[in-house]
């Protein structure tokens, strides 16, 4: 049988109806349904689908337009929302109903925002999993965008506007939101392994703490990382003094949860790449998860239940999983000059040039609990055998990402001005360097057009590394960038998937 309609036959033979994937014609939802979780592992185990299927049912996910039929966009504006901000009954742009680009509903699929696999071809070369230009930039929770340079100061005491926010005629839009330039997702499996390993070694610590007679302090390294300390108080309490994880004030949480790290988001919000999806979901597509609103519930009242379910949540996380890793290629004379000089001035006490993990597979858990990346565990994949890591000597894997997982402050140039955050407005986490040559724009805004842009905008804790840039002579400083352009993303990724859906 020809393997591109496995899963369709598989699915048949299970009674599942698939519906033809006519999103723009049709009059029901673009996406086919696919079976519950139980049953796709079950059909996995016996043989009947592989990882691939798997895979590509997560790329069908990822990449198909959803219509108003599979629950796409908020419900109906309701005025007397306390936050008019949030997620479920958003206002649209001229009362469409669908779509506000501004806060969130601007996209039909995950695939409008990761589209880019090199910036660096001519022409740019496209794919699923790649980065956003900036006209893909997120646009998050704004009250105000003061597009006009305004001095009025009727502005600050309009309903919904920011009073602190100072109004200037100074060539600058005040805006009080966040702006985002989409990643990519190679590698992201082998991230996702290495910060659930470093969050199961922090509440280990932590357990430690609260078993120790008072007064002992415990660092919190793992892989090599430094996150603070922790302190027994006796009885089973502790203290924590924290760095580059939790949120920036961590009063009245559990420290439990302020020890996850949290890998993914330019901020480092997110413990998963599924924890990421379901607020993805609700932000960019008006989508909401069973995970999150609960089975049968129209919790934004477009009429629409289970718009994206525990299994389509799941598949999509394989699928994120398994991308290929970026690549470093081989390096020539002066490259391999440039790395040298890269790591005598300073960048990879941030930028580590790899880690290890301890283990070569990935757990995919479901539900979730950030906390203890081993419970619930439904799967795991060897991302040695599924996206291509180099396993270390020690049984594990080797993750050239190029970062320490680790937020840091940046300076005021690089600062945010969002209103609603729990971190930091100068505090990013590292930038993962793995496939820099291709993933133009550059800086969590994408602002910087050019790598050498990115780095003279380094300030805070980098701007030693920063200065000691822009002192060396132009021959080293092309040496260095000649290093950054040996990182380069995959070739053709996951291409493999496509006849599968065929």
């Amino acid at each position: 049988m020809d393997r591109s309609r496995l899963i369709w036959r598989t699915l048949a033979l299970m009674g599942i109806v698939v519906l033809p994937v006519l999103p723009a014609l049709g009059t029901g939802p673009a996406h086919p349904d696919i079976p519950d979780l139980d049953d796709l592992l079950a059909e996995y185990e016996a043989g009947w689908l592989d990882l691939d299927d798997l895979r590509a049912m997560g790329l069908s996910v990822f990449a198909t337009p959803f219509n108003v039929h599979d629950g796409l966009g908020d419900g109906p504006f309701d005025p007397a929302e306390d936050d008019v901000l949030a997620f479920g009954h958003r206002p649209t742009l001229q009362g469409n109903g669908q779509h506000l680009r501004v806060n969130g509903l601007d996209s039909q699929s995950c695939n409008e925002c990761h589209t880019i696999v090199s910036n660096r071809s001519r022409l740019p070369t496209l794919g699923f999993g790649g980065v956003g230009g900036v006209v893909q930039n997120a646009i998050i929770m704004p009250s105000v965008i003061d597009v006009a340079d305004s001095t009025d100061d009727r502005v600050h005491f309009q309903a919904g506007h920011e009073p602190e926010l100072p109004m200037l005629e100074d060539g600058v839009a005040d805006y009080s939101g966040r702006f985002a330039n989409p990643p990519f997702l190679f590698g992201g499996g082998g991230v996702e392994l290495l910060g659930k390993e470093m969050t199961a070694d922090l509440q280990q610590k932590l357990q430690r703490a609260r078993q120790a007679p008072a007064g002992t302090e415990i660092e919190l390294d793992t892989h090599r990382v430094h996150f603070g300390t922790v302190t027994s108080l006796g009885s089973g309490e502790v203290s924590l003094e924290v760095e580059g994880i939790g949120p920036e004030d961590i009063t009245g949480i559990e420290p439990e949860e302020v020890l996850v790290v949290r890998p993914f988001g330019r901020k480092g919000e997110n413990f998963s790449m599924r924890d990421f999806d379901r607020g993805a979901m609700q932000f960019h597509l008006g989508i909401q998860p069973v995970e999150v609103v609960g089975e049968g519930e129209d919790e934004d009242g477009d009429g629409q239940v289970d718009e994206v379910t525990i299994a389509e949540m799941s598949v999509l996380h394989i699928f994120d999983v398994t991308n290929p890793r970026p690549v470093e290629q081989r390096r020539d004379r002066a490259s391999a000059r440039g790395k040298r000089t890269f790591r005598v001035i300073g960048c990879m006490s941030c930028h580590r040039a790899q880690m290890w993990t301890r283990s070569s597979s990935v757990p995919l858990a479901h539900p979730e609990v950030a906390a203890d990346p081993e419970a619930n565990v439904y799967l795991e994949i060897d991302l040695a055998e599924e996206a291509g890591f180099e396993r270390n000597s020690r049984g594990g894997l080797i993750v050239p990402l190029y970062s320490d997982l680790k937020r840091h402050k940046m300076g005021p140039r690089l600062a945010e001005t969002f209103e609603r955050g729990g971190l930091a407005n100068d505090e990013f986490i590292t930038a993962r360097l793995w496939g820099i040559a291709d993933s133009a724009p550059y800086l969590h805004d994408g602002r910087a057009t050019t790598l050498a842009d990115a780095i003279e905008s380094h300030g805070g804790e980098a701007q030693g590394a920063r200065d000691a840039f822009l002192a060396l002579r132009p021959a080293q400083q092309d040496d260095l960038l000649l290093f950054l352009g040996t990182l380069r993303t995959p070739r053709r990724p996951n291409e493999e998937l496509v006849p599968l859906l065929e």
